[in-house]
């Protein structure tokens, strides 16, 4: 039998990693589509951010809240500032890489690793982490 201090330690296996696109199913932004840009697997929460057309370096937070910045000397102007608020995982969906509509995440075994699946079509899913690491590497 394991001790609360050996199943405390136990790393918890997320279906839903960095990268990945996603559809909030739940929420202020229900049906909103972006990427995760990172996930806390002890709290259970994700960032997600959605591409922004007119500047593709600041993507747009979802589920954003506003937070107020007030004038501290004249001439400085007060502002409203959008910050992304962590999102709990059970209220995202990944989406599938063939048709982009939501499906649920499976693990199988392929040779000798375990890789991710999308249910809905069978095709297994690229960590975009690992892509982007072996491009940066070429």
């Amino acid at each position: 039998m394991p001790t609360k201090a050996e199943l405390k330690s136990k790393k918890t296996k997320l279906k839903l990693r960095s990268g990945d696109r996603v559809i909030i199913i739940a929420g202020k932004d229900k049906g909103q589509i972006g990427f995760i840009a990172a996930v806390d697997p002890e709290k259970r929460r994700a960032l997600v951010l959605q591409d922004n057309d007119e500047n593709p370096e600041m993507p747009n937070p979802l589920n954003a809240a506003v937070k107020h910045k007030k004038a501290r000397y004249q001439g400085e102007q007060s502002a409203r500032y959008r910050i992304p608020a962590p999102i709990d995982l059970s209220n995202l969906m990944l989406l599938d890489p063939k048709d982009n509509k939501p499906t649920r995440v499976g693990r199988r075994k392929e040779g000798d690793t375990i890789v991710r699946y999308a249910k809905r079509s069978g095709t297994t899913l690229t960590d975009a982490h690992n892509v982007m690491l072996k491009g940066d590497k070429k």
